[in-house]
C-alpha cells in the first residue's frame, strides 16, 4: 500500500540528491581558475542529460534487474520503462511507487562520475569526458551498483554500503587515479588558490544539504531509521569540520574558510557508507577518524601526483574507510548489521575489490577513448591559456549584450 508521507518524503530525497551534482560543479568550478570553470561545471552538468538516457535505456536492469550469476542484473528487464511500475512493487519497498524507487536512485547515477573530475582538471577535453562518462557508468558503476545493492555476489556474501561509500566514493575516488596517470600533470604553472570562493560556498552549501537526501533517502520511507541515518549524517560531518580545521591550524598556523569546507566534504563521505547502521554516537568518531585519515592522504597525494582537487584523499579514502568503519561501529540494533572480524574482512575485501576494479578498468577506458578519434587530452598551450574560451567560445564574465 503507498504510503503518502512516505512518497513526499522519497520525491524530497530525491531531489535533494539531485541538486548536489550542481553543487558538485560549483564548487569544482570555483576552485579552478576563472579560464577553466565552465569547462569544469560542465563536467559535471552534462551528466545530468547523459546518464538519464543510459539508465532508461539498460542501465537501471543491469543494475536492479533479475541478478544473472552475482554480476550483473537482466539488462532487459526494465529495459525502456518495461515492467517500470507507477505503483508498488513489493520487491525493496511497500510504501513507494517502483517508479520513484527509479528516480532516486537515478540521482545517484548521476553524480557518482563528475566526482571523478576534479582530480584531472583541466586536462581533458569536453568530448573526450562525454566517450568516458558513457563507459565508465556501463561498465564501473552499474556493475559495481549490482554487486552490492542490487543483489550480485558482494550482497549476497553479506557486504554493506548504506548509501554509497563503495558504488559511489571508492569507485570515482580510485577510478579517478587512473585518469590522474594516464593525462599526467598539469603543464603549466597553477595555484592552489581558487578563484572564486563565493562559487565553491555555493557548491559546498548545496552538497551540505543534499546530502541529508542523499544519506537518508536510502530507508525508502519515514521512519525510525530516517531520524537516526539524519543524525548521524550531520553529526559525523560536524566532528569531522572541526576536526580538519584543528589539524589545518596545527600545519599551517592559520584558520582557512576552504579548508573546513573540504574537511565537512570528508565527514560526510566517511559516514555515507556507515550511516545507517550505527548510532549517534559512533558518527562523532566516524567524523573524527575520517578527518584525521583523509587529511593525511590529502598531504600525502600533494606530494606525489597531480590530483587537483584532492579527490582521492576526500571521497575515494572518505568512502573506503567508512565502509570498514561498518565493521568496527555496527549496531544491530539500528538496522540489523553487527560490527566484528567477519563484517569487517568483508567489507575490506569488497572494497579493495571495488578500487582495483575501478582503477584498472578506468585505465582502460582512457586508454580507449584516446584512440577514438582525436586525443582526449587537452594540449599544453590549451592549458595555459584557458579550456573555457577554445572549446566553448564562451567564459565565466560573459554578459552576452
Amino acid at each position: 500500500m503507498i504510503i503518502h508521507g512516505d512518497v513526499a518524503f522519497m520525491i524530497i530525497s530525491t531531489v535533494l540528491v539531485l541538486i548536489m551534482t550542481p553543487g558538485l560543479a560549483f564548487f569544482y568550478g570555483g576552485l579552478v581558475e576563472r579560464r577553466n570553470s565552465l569547462t569544469m561545471m560542465f563536467q559535471s552538468f552534462i551528466a545530468i542529460g547523459i546518464v538519464p538516457i543510459l539508465w532508461i535505456f539498460g542501465g537501471f536492469s543491469l543494475v536492479f534487474g533479475d541478478d544473472i550469476w552475482g554480476i550483473i542484473g537482466n539488462p532487459a528487464q526494465f529495459f525502456a520503462f518495461n515492467n517500470l511500475s507507477p505503483f508498488v512493487v513489493e520487491r525493496y519497498d511497500e510504501t513507494i511507487p517502483y517508479l520513484l524507487f527509479f528516480m532516486y536512485q537515478m540521482m545517484f547515477a548521476i553524480i557518482t562520475a563528475p566526482l571523478m573530475t576534479g582530480a584531472f582538471a583541466n586536462r581533458l577535453t569536453p568530448s573526450g569526458w562525454i566517450k568516458i562518462l558513457v563507459l565508465w557508468m556501463i561498465f564501473i558503476y552499474f556493475p559495481v551498483a549490482h554487486w552490492v545493492w542490487g543483489g550480485g555476489f558482494l550482497a549476497k556474501m553479506g557486504f554493506v554500503d548504506y548509501a554509497g561509500g563503495a558504488v559511489i566514493h571508492i569507485t570515482a575516488g580510485f577510478g579517478c587515479l587512473s585518469g590522474v596517470f594516464f593525462l599526467g600533470k598539469r603543464q603549466y604553472e597553477y595555484t592552489s588558490r581558487p578563484f572564486s570562493i563565493g562559487l565553491v560556498t555555493i557548491g559546498t552549501a548545496l552538497l551540505l544539504f543534499g546530502w541529508f537526501g542523499f544519506n537518508t533517502g536510502g530507508a525508502l520511507t519515514a521512519a525510525g531509521l530516517t531520524a537516526i541515518v539524519f543524525t548521524n549524517t550531520g553529526i559525523a560531518a560536524a566532528s569531522a569540520m572541526i576536526t580538519w580545521l584543528i589539524l589545518h591550524y596545527i600545519f599551517h598556523k592559520r584558520h582557512s574558510f576552504l579548508e573546513i569546507c573540504v574537511g565537512l566534504i570528508a565527514g560526510f563521505a566517511t559516514v555515507t557508507p556507515c550511516s545507517g547502521y550505527i548510532t549517534p554516537l559512533s558518527s562523532v568518531w566516524v567524523g573524527i577518524i575520517g578527518a584525521l585519515v583523509c587529511f593525511f592522504c590529502v598531504l600525502f597525494e600533494r606530494k606525489r601526483w597531480d590530483d587537483s582537487l584532492d579527490v582521492w584523499g576526500v571521497h575515494g579514502v572518505g568512502g573506503f574507510l567508512g565502509i570498514l568503519l561498518v565493521g568496527i561501529f555496527a549496531n544491530p540494533l539500528i538496522n540489523s548489521i553487527s560490527s566484528g572480524i567477519r563484517q569487517f574482512f568483508v567489507q575490506l575485501f569488497g572494497s579493495v575489490l571495488i578500487a582495483i576494479y575501478s582503477m584498472v578498468l578506468t585505465y582502460v577506458i582512457f586508454m580507449i577513448t584516446d584512440k577514438i578519434g582525436t586525443s582526449i587530452r587537452v594540449p599544453k598551450e590549451v592549458q595555459e591559456s584557458g579550456l573555457d574560451e577554445f572549446y566553448f567560445s564562451e567564459n565565466y564574465t560573459d554578459d552576452y549584450k
